[in-house]
């Protein structure tokens, strides 16, 4: 039996940085990120990423590991990961996993990735079936692949329709079998035990965080932050620049939207995305518990031991 991983998630400005800090400080572990944006290096103001002082009081594993301009995936994140779980139990120290990103979440508990291997010129041969035909015509080739029915596909989104085409030309097979596959793999960390642990906080006082939040980042410089990116060319990277915080920036630098307004339309978007990350918690983690981050105030308290 592999070493227990310890999960600790929770929605946007809830408050997981300092509980997973002292909690790893207290139980001798080292920190493995969950966070999408927390990969990428430069992306520090808008990511809340953790501070160089807080860095330095425990151990943390994938954060900026790759460039603003460089795509990363389920896959690389998996692979990292699972060294860095090896390590760490080889160090004879505690893991605990913290982030609130769903899909990379995901993947300590279910398979969240399939073995199909697109080849470039697969890829590339699809790419461009759609600029000439449409989605319509990838959408035409998948039902004539699958007789059966298209399953609950997405057949307006580009890149899942994309995506589906790519594997039933490669392997041959129906959505439906590669569904069924995929559902029959065991997950990437099946061999480690789980403790997963979802901070809350009260509605009012997290909008009340939230609003604070962006504030301060616009105020420790966020635009700017987004000015050295753009030179960098992290506008290629869609995952990057399309981020909350950063994509409000590039409309204002753009001219689409006020700068009176930035603040305010990030606060916003943030709510958003808290909403919508609450319903994923609650629809997709498996059985897990919920504590307030106030409990965390007690002495001697280990979330992960109730």
């Amino acid at each position: 039996m592999k070493a227990l991983i310890h999960v600790l998630t929770g929605c946007t400005a809830v408050g997981k940085t300092e509980v997973a800090l002292r909690w790893a400080e207290e139980h001798n572990a080292e920190i493995i990120s969950c966070d999408s944006l927390l990969f990428y290096r430069h992306m520090d103001i808008g990511t809340a990423k953790p501070t160089t002082v807080e860095l330095a009081r425990v151990p943390h594993h994938l954060i900026d590991v790759v460039a603003s301009t460089e795509a990363m995936d389920i896959t690389r994140y998996i692979t990292l990961a699972r060294a860095a779980l090896e390590a760490i139990a080889a160090r004879g120290r505690r893991v605990l996993v913290t982030g609130g990103s769903g899909f990379y979440l995901k993947s300590f508990f279910a398979p969240v990735a399939d073995e199909v291997a697109v080849p470039a010129e697969v890829r590339a041969a699809v790419a461009l079936q759609l600029e000439q035909g449409g989605i319509a015509s990838l959408v035409e080739e998948l039902r004539t692949l699958n007789p059966d029915g298209l399953g609950a596909l997405d057949v307006d989104n580009p890149r899942r329709v994309t995506r589906a085409l790519e594997r039933c030309r490669v392997t041959g097979k129906t959505l439906a079998v590669l569904k069924a596959d995929f559902l029959a793999r065991p997950g990437a960390f099946a061999e480690w035990p789980v403790a997963l642990v979802r901070l809350e906080r009260e509605p009012v006082q997290l909008n009340v965080r939230i609003e604070a939040r962006v504030e301060a980042m616009v105020r420790s410089g966020l635009v700017e932050e987004v000015e050295c990116l753009r030179a960098e060319g992290f506008e290629r990277n869609p995952s990057a620049a399309g981020a909350i915080g950063y994509r409000e920036v590039l409309a204002m630098l753009e001219g689409k939207l006020v700068p009176s307004a930035l603040v305010p339309e990030i606060v916003q978007n943030t709510r958003m995305l808290v909403r919508k990350q609450r319903t994923w918690f609650r629809t997709q983690l498996p059985e897990h518990r919920v504590v307030r981050v106030e409990e965390f105030t007690l002495p001697d308290f280990n979330l992960f031991d109730h």
